[in-house]
């Protein structure tokens, strides 16, 4: 069962990165990686997205 959560956190790497940075996208990174991560130009994108800018706010 351990072999198969390897794989499967390596697969949604970018929307985990998006999480843990506080990414204003990462549902929209989250989509974009399930929907089309498979194709590796996606999951790519998605990696590449996930590393962008995050918006911060200031009062």
């Amino acid at each position: 069962m351990e072999f198969a959560l390897v794989p499967l956190l390596l697969y949604f790497l970018p929307w985990i990165i998006a999480l843990m940075r506080g990414h204003h996208n990462a549902g929209a990174i989250f989509l974009l990686n399930f929907l089309l991560g498979w194709t590796f130009i996606g999951w790519i994108v998605a990696f590449i997205w996930s590393f962008t800018c995050v918006r911060r706010y200031y009062a």
